[in-house]
C-alpha cells in the first residue's frame, strides 16, 4: 500500500515526487525478509519524511510543489512499476531515496536502484554502508562503483542542513555522482524532529510504538563499531524543547506513547537531564504516560542521578552494550570503558530503579571458545540475572576499524554483504572449525529463552514491567525458532512474493510456489500453537495474582490439605469468605457457580498455576483415542477448561 505522507499546496503545477525507501534483505533462499507486521518502525524513514516536509514548508524549491511517499520494504511489496508509470506524468519529476541503507540492505537496495534507473528515474543511495566504507577504505569500493556506473547518486554524510539542495537538483535533473558530507557534520539542535505517520505505524504489531534519535555519536573507540566513522566521536543534541513538544503531538494525533530512543548511547546525550526532567512534567502534570527504551554504557550507573530520573521519566527497559564478560576480549576490541567488575553493580543499579535489562553480547571475539560461550551464557543468567539478552556474531561492518584493517591485510572475509547481518559467518575464527560459531550462537539464544529461565525472570519481574517483558520473550522466541533470524530483523507472519526474488535464484512456477508456502504456513501455524501453548503455561505460573487470590489460594490448599480431596461447592465458599474477612473487595460466588467451576472464568483464573494436567490429559487420549470415546464428559469439560484458560491469557495480553 503507499504511504502517501503529504504534498505541498499547488502553484505552478510542477511536481517533484519523493519517494523514500527503507529495503530489507534476503533470506537464505533468495526471498524478500518481509512481514505481514514488523516490530521495528525504521527511524531514518521518519528523519527524511520530517526534514523533506521542511523542504516543502519553506518552500525551498520555489514554485516546484513536493509529494511524498514512504515505502518500507520490511513490511510491504515496494510497486516499482507503479511508481515508474507514475513519473511518466507532465510536468513531474521523480526521485527514489534509498534511506538507512546497512550492508545486509546493499545488495536489495543496488537491485531495487537496478529496477528504478532502468525505469529512467534519479536514485539517490544512503546509510552506514556508503558512508562508512567511503570513509574508512582509500577510493570506491566495486559495489559502490557499480551503481555509479548505473547512474545512481551515493550520498555519504548526513543530510539535515543540506537536504533542500538535495531536492533542488533533483527537481533541476542535475544531481552529481556523489555528495560528500561526512566532514561536516550537522549540528541537529534545531533540525526537524523525526515524523510519527499513524498509517505506517499500523503496519506494524504495536501501532503506539515510535523511533527518535534525541542525539547522534558516541565517544568511545570499539573497533567493531561503524558509529564513530559515520556519525563522529563529538556527540550532537537535538533541542529538548523540540523532542517533548513532538512527543505531545505524537500522543495527542496517534496515541503514540512508547518510544525507542535510538542513540547509540543516551548517557553521552549532553542534555540527558533537561529531557528526563521534561518527560517527568508530561508524564506527572500533563498526565502523558510516555515510556521509553535507550542504549547506554556500561559506565552509565556512575553518572550522578542518571539512573533514578531515568526511571522517572517512562524508562521501563534499557539496552546495555556489555558486549563480553572476558577482560581480553573487551581489551582486544578496544571497548575499555567496560570493566567486567563492575558488571553486577551496574544490573543491580537499574534493577533498583525497577528498570528491565537488555544485554547486547557478541559472539567471535578473539579468546572466544565453544566452551567459554556456553559459560558466559550461563553466567548471564545465574549471576548477573539480566532480563534479555540480544546475541550477534562479530561482523566486520564496512566502516568500521576491523573491516579497514581485514581489507587492508588482505585477510578473508565472506563476499557476500547480504551475510552481514550478525547471524551468519563472515570470518574466519581460529577456535572454531566452520560452522561451529554459528552453532554455538544458535545454542545460546536456545537456553537463554529457555522455558525455565523465562519463568524466572517473569516471577522476579517488577509488576509494572511484566507485560513489556513477555512481550518482548514471544518477539524473541517467534523470531529465533519460527522465523529462524534475529528479533531485530523479524517481524510477524512471512510473506513471500514468488517473483520478488533476488537475482540468480529460480522464480518457481505458481503451482509450486503455492504448495511450497502452504507447506510453510501449515508449519508457521503449528509452531504457533506450540508457541501460544508455550507462553500460556509461562503466564500462568508468573502471573502477577493479587493479594486477595493468593490468600484465597493458600485457603483452598489448607482445606484440601486437611479434607485429603477435592473441595465441594460449600467448602469453596467457605474458603472465599475467609478471604473477605481480609480482603472486603473479594466477591463470594454462590454455591451453583463454585460448583460450575469448571465453567467459571474467575475461578479458572484464580485457581490455574499450570495446565499440566490438561496436557497430559490430551496426551493420554490422542495416545489412546478409545478413551475420548468411552469418556465423552471429560473431553467436553476439559476442552471447556482449556479453552477458557486460553481466552483469559489472550484476554490478559490484549488488557496489555
Amino acid at each position: 500500500m503507499t504511504r502517501s505522507l503529504f504534498r505541498s499546496a499547488r502553484t505552478t503545477g510542477k511536481t517533484l515526487r519523493v519517494v523514500l525507501v527503507k529495503p530489507s534483505k534476503y533470506d537464505d533462499e533468495g526471498y524478500v525478509i518481509r512481514h505481514f507486521r514488523g516490530v521495528l518502525p525504521s527511524n531514518t524513514l521518519a528523519c527524511l519524511a520530517s526534514l523533506t516536509r521542511d523542504v516543502a514548508g519553506r518552500r525551498l524549491l520555489g514554485d516546484i510543489d513536493i509529494e511524498v511517499e514512504l515505502f518500507d520494504d520490511t513490511v510491504e511489496k515496494i510497486p516499482v512499476r507503479r511508481i515508474i508509470r507514475s513519473h511518466r506524468l507532465p510536468r513531474t519529476r521523480t526521485v527514489i531515496a534509498l534511506a538507512g541503507v546497512q550492508s545486509n540492505q546493499f545488495p536489495r537496495a543496488a537491485d531495487l536502484a537496478r529496477k528504478f534507473r532502468a525505469g529512467g528515474l534519479q536514485v539517490l543511495i544512503g546509510g552506514f554502508h556508503v558512508s562508512g566504507t567511503l570513509a574508512m577504505l582509500e577510493g570506491v569500493s566495486p559495489e559502490i562503483q557499480e551503481l555509479l556506473d548505473l547512474g545512481v547518486t551515493v550520498v555519504k554524510g548526513e543530510v539535515e542542513e543540506t537536504w533542500g539542495d538535495l531536492l533542488r537538483d533533483a527537481a533541476e535533473d542535475r544531481l552529481r555522482p556523489l555528495y560528500d558530507f561526512m566532514d561536516h557534520k550537522p549540528d541537529l539542535h534545531d533540525r526537524p524532529i523525526p515524523m510519527i505517520h499513524g498509517d505506517y505505524l499500523r503496519k506494524f504489531i504495536v501501532s503506539n510504538f515510535g523511533t527518535i534519535d534525541c542525539s547522534r555519536g558516541c565517544p568511545f573507540n570499539c573497533s567493531f563499531c561503524s558509529i564513530i566513522s559515520v556519525q563522529g566521536r563529538k556527540m550532537r543534541e537535538r533541542s529538548p524543547e523540540a523532542l517533548i513538544r513532538t512527543l505531545r503531538e505524537n500522543y495527542a494525533r496517534n496515541r503514540v506513547n512508547f518510544y525507542f530512543f535510538t542513540d547509540d548511547n543516551f548517557a553521552r546525550n549532553r542534555h540527558w537531564r533537561e529531557i528526563f526532567l521534561a518527560l517527568i512534567r508530561l508524564r506527572e502534570e500533563e498526565r502523558i504516560p510516555i515510556e521509553f527504551m535507550i542504549q547506554v554504557d556500561t559506565q552509565s550507573y556512575r553518572i550522578p542521578d542518571f539512573i533514578p530520573l531515568a526511571a522517572r521519566a517512562g524508562c521501563t527497559q534499557v539496552f546495555i552494550g556489555m558486549e563480553s564478560i572476558n577482560p581480553r576480549n573487551l581489551e582486544a576490541v578496544g571497548k575499555t570503558q567496560n570493566h567486567v567488575q563492575d558488571y553486577a553493580r551496574l544490573i543491580a543499579a537499574w534493577h533498583g530503579a525497577r528498570v528491565a535489562t537488555h544485554v547486547a553480547y557478541i559472539f567471535g571475539f578473539p579468546f572466544d571458545t565453544p566452551e567459554s560461550l556456553r559459560s558466559d551464557v550461563a553466567r548471564l543468567q545465574s549471576e548477573l540475572q539480566v532480563e534479555q539478552a540480544s546475541f550477534f556474531m562479530l561482523t566486520p561492518i564496512p566502516g568500521s576499524q576491523d573491516h579497514a584493517r581485514m581489507v587492508h591485510s588482505g585477510e578473508p572475509m565472506h563476499p557476500d554483504l547480504n551475510d552481514y547481518d550478525s547471524f551468519h559467518e563472515t570470518i574466519r575464527h581460529p577456535n572454531f572449525r566452520p560452522g561451529e560459531l554459528a552453532a554455538s550462537y544458535r545454542e545460546a539464544w536456545k537456553n537463554f529463552y529457555s522455558f525455565d529461565y523465562m519463568r524466572d525472570v517473569l516471577r522476579r519481574a517488577n509488576p509494572e514491567n511484566y507485560r513489556n517483558i513477555f512481550f518482548n520473550f514471544i518477539w524473541y522466541r517467534n523470531s529465533t525458532l519460527i522465523e529462524g533470524g534475529h528479533p531485530m530483523l523479524h517481524g510477524f507472519f512471512r510473506l513471500k512474493d514468488r517473483v520478488d526474488r533476488r537475482p540468480g535464484c529460480v522464480v518457481e512456477s505458481r503451482l509450486r510456489h503455492f504448495l511450497r508456502r502452504s507447506r510453510e504456513i501449515r508449519a508457521t501455524l503449528r509452531s504457533w500453537l506450540a508457541l501460544a501453548l508455550e507462553m500460556e503455561e509461562l503466564w500462568l505460573q508468573t502471573r502477577k495474582r493479587s493479594e486477595a487470590e493468593l490468600r484465597l489460594v493458600a485457603e483452598i490448599q489448607s482445606l484440601r490439605s486437611q479434607l485429603n480431596r477435592n473441595l465441594r461447592a460449600a467448602e469453596l465458599q467457605l474458603a472465599h469468605i475467609r478471604t473477605r474477612l481480609q480482603f472486603p473487595e473479594l466477591r463470594v460466588p454462590s454455591r451453583l457457580a463454585l460448583a460450575l467451576r469448571n465453567l467459571n472464568f474467575g475461578m479458572a483464573k484464580r485457581l490455574a498455576y499450570s495446565r499440566s494436567d490438561l496436557r497430559q490429559f490430551w496426551q493420554r487420549a490422542t495416545a489412546r483415542p478409545i478413551r475420548l470415546l468411552a469418556r465423552p464428559h471429560r473431553v467436553v469439560l476439559n476442552f471447556l477448561k482449556d479453552a477458557q484458560l486460553f481466552f483469559l491469557f489472550l484476554r490478559d495480553l490484549a488488557r496489555a
